[in-house]
């Protein structure tokens, strides 16, 4: 009985409640589904149903590396599907931050680019948000390629129609970042090559949108679309300029179009060359003749690839993510700083219910990321709260708002009263985005916070947890699983429907960096 007492007792102690949110999150700048009811299905569960049916009867092909790319095409689900589904059987299981999505607009003309600056894509399979950090760094990258959000809200269903697909291959929260050319036909696509080549983490992928011939009969749209996918294959990107030139030169009876998708198909053929893919990968070749309702005297041809990193890439991704994460690490003075926001907003708080604002210059402090913000009083326990997941809010702002709820909100405590505000100690967690963990034992104590979620329920410990119980880490997940989350001790290693996230801190306090 006293083992069970003291147990709660430290539970009591170390862990940290995650600030509730009681409203659905709302998005200002929310793009709708244009495409649904048209080119896929408008009804959730018949949506699922038929991708899944696509994805069940896809060649299950072998790669040797990780896909970096794939090339889809986006006619109406009921024509193309089938040919989209070989490749995003590739991606299932993935955990992808990001996917970038690109091709020529097929409603609009304009030089160079547009990037998409909504908040987020939807479908009706749900929202996705649009990578806010990286649209910004590829907008960033050249003049040529600007944010205009108006050239996004039409009815071009290209880069729509392979949400829902990643909707269902990959399950985890990934992000968007929708890019269309404006068919002015120039070296954009070496920008926009460059651009990502600079800026992609080793998570993200692309998805280039891109129908084929369209138009011709049947034979003639074989024959010419699948030796435009062995160029494509080549990576020689004149060899594909000149190849186009030869075919619209014949005058093919009703060929208006190769590769509508042409600049980024090009983008990614110059990626590959410059990130040495050495690896591509015609998956599947079909046309709108193919399918049962398709007419072969019209057609429009669909071709699936793709683009693989193989071990050298691999060695090139982790100098890149040492790269990342020392670009991510907080320094003293944007420590101080924080510390210095969460303190003050605490007393200003606790003295006259006032929550002050803050002008915060420093570009990594308006990242958005998930914070907690712990208190200590006498070497205890004072408060603590957070959040995981990143919000709208910048991290100042989230700072800010979890000392709030840490000094206020804690309902293990009472608030903060003004006499005990000289004896508080502060303590801030910076977060990084959670990532699904499918092998319980690669969770590495001390380093990984993790979160435990079944339907409704779920729990979260920060990394420190582990440090401050000693507890190994069955223990320290058993404990996870059935007081945080009140759900059985070892779910996490025999319930199926249990998701295991991980994610790291930086953890630091006043004392660390006096």
């Amino acid at each position: 009985m006293k083992k069970v007492i003291l147990l709660i007792f430290l539970l009591f102690l170390t862990a940290c409640t995650m600030k509730e949110e009681n409203n659905i999150k709302t998005y200002n700048n929310l793009r709708p589904s244009y495409s649904a009811g048209q080119y896929y299905p408008a009804d959730k569960d018949g949506l699922e149903r038929k991708i899944e049916r696509y994805l069940a009867k896809a060649d299950k092909i072998e790669v040797d590396g990780e896909v970096k790319a794939i090339m889809v095409p986006h006619a109406g689900i009921d024509f193309s599907g089938q040919v989209a589904a070989s490749s995003y059987k590739l991606l299932t299981g993935r955990k992808i931050n990001t996917a970038v999505i690109v091709c020529n607009s097929h409603a609009e003309y304009f030089p160079g680019l547009a990037v998409d600056n909504s908040d987020a894509w939807e479908t009706p399979l749900g929202i996705v948000e649009v990578d806010q950090k990286l649209v910004a760094k590829i907008v960033d990258f050249n003049e040529n390629i600007q944010f205009n959000g108006d050239i996004f809200r039409n009815q071009d269903q290209t880069l729509e129609v392979q949400i829902p697909f990643l909707q269902v291959v990959l399950k985890n929260n990934f992000k968007i970042a929708p890019i269309f050319f404006g068919n002015s036909y120039d070296d954009s696509y070496k920008k926009l090559a460059q651009a990502l080549e600079k800026n992609l983490g080793p998570d993200d992928i692309i998805i280039i949108s891109t129908d084929m011939s369209h138009y011709p009969a049947y034979e003639d749209a074989n024959r010419v679309d699948k030796k435009t996918l062995e160029i494509i294959k080549s990576g020689d990107v004149s060899l594909l300029e000149n190849y186009i030139k030869e075919v619209e030169a014949k005058n093919i009876v009703n060929e208006q179009t190769v590769l509508c998708g042409i600049d980024g198909v090009k983008t990614i053929m110059e990626l590959a060359n410059l990130m040495s893919w050495d690896e591509v990968k015609i998956l599947k070749y079909a046309n709108s003749g193919d399918v049962d309702i398709g007419d072969k005297e019209s057609v429009v041809g669909y071709g699936a690839m793709t683009f693989v990193g193989t071990q050298k890439q691999e060695n090139t991704k982790a100098q890149k993510q040492e790269s990342k994460e020392d670009v991510d690490r907080l320094d003293d003075g944007q420590k101080k700083e924080l510390l210095k926001i969460a303190k003050e907003t605490v007393e200003s708080f606790v003295k006259n219910g006032k929550v002050l604002d803050f002008e915060v210059e420093d570009e990594r402090l308006n990242w958005q990321e998930g914070a907690f913000v712990t208190l200590h009083k006498d070497g205890q326990l004072r408060g603590c709260i957070g959040q995981i997941v990143p919000s709208d809010k910048l991290l100042w702002q989230a700072v800010r708002d979890m000392a709030i709820a840490a000094c206020s909100e804690d309902h293990r405590f009472q608030p903060v009263s003004s006499d005990e505000l000289d004896k508080i100690d502060y303590e801030i967690s910076v977060l990084s985005v959670p990532e699904k963990i499918n092998d319980w034992q690669k969770i590495e104590l001390g380093k990984h916070g993790v979160i435990v979620r079944k339907g409704a329920r779920s729990g979260v410990f920060l990394p420190q947890v582990a440090d401050e119980t000693g507890w190994s880490l069955e223990e320290f997940l058993s404990q996870l699983c059935w007081q945080k989350a009140g759900l059985a001790p070892d779910c996490y290693k025999n319930d199926k429907e249990v998701e295991l996230q991980v994610y790291t801190a930086q953890v630091f306090n006043e004392k660390d960096i006096l």
